[in-house]
């Protein structure tokens, strides 16, 4: 079943199901997305994605997905990815978010990240651009391209900001990228 493209980057998604996941790590964003709605981390137009490597797929919650508000059945298993096809292969009934390519990318260059938060807020990156690495370019239009920017940074780095777009933080868990999300933005805000 084709989905469609998930922006103008026509990237399509083909559903292996639609039945929901039953990974073990999918409580894990639930609760992390309502921890952050209570912190009062995500309001206004602050949007976030979340992702964990499991085995060699991927947990995400999925586009339109309100992440304060998250169910379990918002949460998508993505099965594979192919950047040159522009092709992602989901379980699950969400589209998946736009930012997709970007997190399989990561998780599957560099083998210590298992979690990645993904905050879109360009009032968060405006704060933490005088803290953290920044990409040079604001939010390429190619997936590639972004992940290539972003994959230079994490090699120094488990913070960075995303110009003028928002913020992401990785760990080789989700507690590690979670602690480190709450204590830069914490010192932050």
């Amino acid at each position: 079943m084709i989905n469609g493209n998930l922006t103008n980057l026509d990237v399509q998604t083909l559903f292996v199901s639609k039945e929901q996941s039953i990974c073990p790590l999918i409580p894990d964003i639930v609760r992390l997305g309502k921890k952050f709605k209570d912190l009062g981390l995500i309001e206004g137009t602050t949007t976030a994605v979340i992702s964990i490597k499991y085995g060699k797929r991927l947990i995400i919650n999925g586009s339109s997905s309100n992440i304060g508000d998250i169910k379990i059945e918002d949460i998508l298993e993505i099965v594979d990815y192919n950047p040159t096809k522009k092709i992602i292969l989901a379980i699950g009934s969400k589209k998946p978010p736009i930012e997709t390519p970007v997190h399989w990318l990561i998780h599957h260059t560099r083998d210590e990240v298992n979690a990645v938060i993904h905050l879109n807020s360009e009032k968060l990156a405006g704060i933490l651009a005088k803290k953290l690495p920044t990409t040079e370019k604001e939010k390429p239009p190619e997936p590639f391209e972004l992940a290539k920017e972003v994959l230079k940074i994490l090699r120094t780095s488990k913070n960075l900001v995303i110009k003028n777009s928002g913020v992401l933080f990785v760990g080789n868990s989700l507690k590690k990228a979670e602690d480190s999300a709450l204590i830069t933005l914490g010192e932050s805000l």
